[in-house]
């Protein structure tokens, strides 16, 4: 593999990290704000 090689296939899976961390953040958020409303409307 060249440098030049090494250094797209660094910065695409730099990327898709961010992409998936974005991700998990959404999915954490989500369910948090899930887990307020049930909790202050219960029923």
């Amino acid at each position: 593999m060249t440098p030049e090689e090494e250094t797209e296939f660094a910065r695409r899976r730099k990327a898709r990290n961010w992409v998936v961390a974005g991700t998990l953040l959404f999915f954490v958020i989500l369910f948090y704000a899930i887990t307020i409303v049930r909790i202050g409307n219960p029923g």
